[in-house]
């Protein structure tokens, strides 16, 4: 900004170009010297009004800063504009230092990458306990070809929030590959387990086909994961534990994935396909470090007419092995290929039936203490 912005009374002149953060904090810093609520008030105006200008004049959306992502000028106005609309010094300036520090100090959490001082600017990060989406997300590349995979918004929410950049994730239900995809989008590794070898095959083409910033192993390994060494498959990456384990099992018979026998889909009962399921979570938790987290996304299913809460008797098989159950996330979803173009069938089966149509999954959080 070649020209000084001036503003009614006596105030703060912009005497360099506002082009990043550090401007930013440097004009902020000189603000909290003064000592009265108005002309803290009256220099602050001026950088907001810098900041709309260059919002409106250079059509840029965000400034750089050091070390961290960029921030968006709306943003910064918002700050701006809450300590300017203080009453009191003592708020101004503890308002101003909040947001000093958001551009200075990272703070992150022994389990993510998150700047804990940016807080307010995680949007896409979801905390409640109800995820709704309207549709699959389209970014990335992976394709809804398989029947029974999950949308990738669920793993690249568990992977943001449970991981930071260079961890290490487990799929021991890997099916189409869409967490070791969002596992390579977001530069983590990744290793996942598939039963079906053709399955496998054109998963790992997608996989291979998605761009990484960085070089990561995203790899998926054909075999059973009721029977692998998990201490082994990982021993041949150099490494012998996993910082977040996702798991997507089948919700037992309701799509048969396979012909094996071996298919968790092709449990001969729910107590089988349970059995089996605790065989799994059992060798998850030796390779998951302590302190860190698991996730199983999982349904419900109807049999002769009764709804068979599959989900809840997963959940307590992650229990029974040690894990510690944080939270559970209850996800929507509005069709799936068995269901698609046949609403109004199912609608009707549900008023014949005197039940209700399944239009969530579950998301069980676990740690290992």
């Amino acid at each position: 900004m070649g020209e000084k912005v001036r503003a009614d009374g006596e105030c703060f002149h912009i005497r360099t170009h506002v082009s990043t953060a550090d401007d930013v904090v440097y004009i902020l810093r000189r603000a909290m010297f003064l000592d009265s609520v108005d002309a803290i008030r009256e220099k602050l105006s001026c950088l907001y009004r810098v900041l709309a200008q260059i919002l409106e004049e250079k059509e840029i959306q965000v400034l750089e800063v050091r070390g961290q992502f960029p921030v968006h000028i709306e943003h910064l106005m918002g700050e701006i504009k809450q300590i300017m609309d203080s009453y009191t010094v003592d708020r101004m300036k503890y308002y101003a230092n909040r947001l000093i520090s958001s551009l200075t100090v990272i703070k992150t959490s022994k389990i993510n990458d998150l700047n804990l001082n940016r807080w307010k600017e995680y949007d896409e990060i979801k905390t409640d306990s109800l995820w709704l989406f309207d549709r699959r997300s389209k970014a990335g590349s992976h394709l809804g070809w398989y029947w029974g995979n999950f949308i990738p918004q669920i793993p690249h929410q568990l992977i943001l929030r449970y991981t930071k950049t260079h961890e290490w994730v487990f799929d021991p239900f890997a099916g189409s590959g869409t967490t070791l995809i969002e596992a390579k989008r977001l530069r983590r590794n990744a290793v996942g387990i598939e039963l079906n070898a053709e399955t496998a095959l054109k998963a790992s083409e997608r996989i291979n086909k998605q761009h990484s910033a960085e070089n990561t192993v995203n790899e998926l390994i054909v075999g059973d994961s009721t029977q692998m060494d998990y201490t082994s498959v990982l021993s041949d990456y150099g490494i012998s534990s996993v910082q977040l384990i996702i798991m997507h099992p089948p919700y037992h018979d309701i799509i048969r994935f396979s012909d094996s026998s071996r298919d968790l889909s092709r449990a001969p009962s729910i107590e089988n396909f349970l059995d089996k399921l605790r065989t799994v979570a059992e060798n998850c938790y030796e390779i998951l470090d302590r302190g860190r987290y698991a996730a199983l996304v999982i349904g419900d299913k109807f049999s002769r007419g009764l709804w068979i809460p599959l989900g809840f008797y997963s959940m307590q098989k992650l229990t029974d092995v040690g894990f510690v159950l944080r939270s559970i996330v209850v996800k929507n979803y509005e069709e799936t290929k068995g269901k698609r173009y046949q609403k109004g069938l199912w609608r009707y089966r549900a008023l014949v039936g005197g039940y209700y149509i399944f239009k969530h999954e579950y998301i069980f959080i676990f740690s290992k203490p």
